[in-house]
């Protein structure tokens, strides 16, 4: 079963305790994810392969620590462009998509257009990416907010089985 966005799929208990798992401790083993949620290996890996053909399970991955690697420096900008016309939204998506030191970017309703999170080396890097967005195409204003101190950051969904 593939799953659309937005929709909930014939997900049970189980399937949501074994995702609640997986988002937790990605690395976990089968035969542990199996024992913590009361099934035997081969029952609980099958789940996984359906939660993961469904799309419910993205992808697999290793939360970094930014700081240490050298992007310790957050901020956030509020694009405004100078048209909100099909057209500018795809140029717009199309160039910043390229744009390495682009974390996210959202389409937002409200009294602009799209936020985007930025990880930077520094304030100079900073610079030049800032640079670069002014100068996407349909880009009409922009105001940026640096992270002083990054209080709560994604830790995942907030699955309850």
């Amino acid at each position: 079963m593939k799953v659309k966005a937005g929709s909930v799929a014939a997900i049970d208990r189980t399937d949501t305790r074994i995702m609640a798992l997986l988002q937790a401790e990605g690395r976990i083993s089968n035969v542990e994810l199996a024992r913590r949620v009361n099934l035997s290996p081969s029952p609980c890996l099958e789940r996984v392969r359906r939660l993961e053909a469904a799309g419910l399970i993205r992808s697999y991955g290793a939360k970094l620590d930014a700081a240490a690697l050298g992007y310790g420096t957050s901020a956030f900008i509020q694009v405004t462009l100078d048209r909100t016309t099909a057209d500018v939204f795809d140029r717009f998506r199309d160039a910043v998509v390229l744009i390495d030191a682009v974390a996210e970017c959202h389409m937002v309703a409200g009294g602009f257009d799209y936020l985007l999170k930025l990880r930077l080396k520094d304030m100079e890097a900073y610079r030049e990416v800032l640079a670069t967005i002014v100068d996407l195409p349909g880009v009409a204003q922009t105001h940026t907010y640096v992270v002083i101190e990054a209080i709560k950051q994604d830790s995942g969904l907030p699955l309850k089985a």
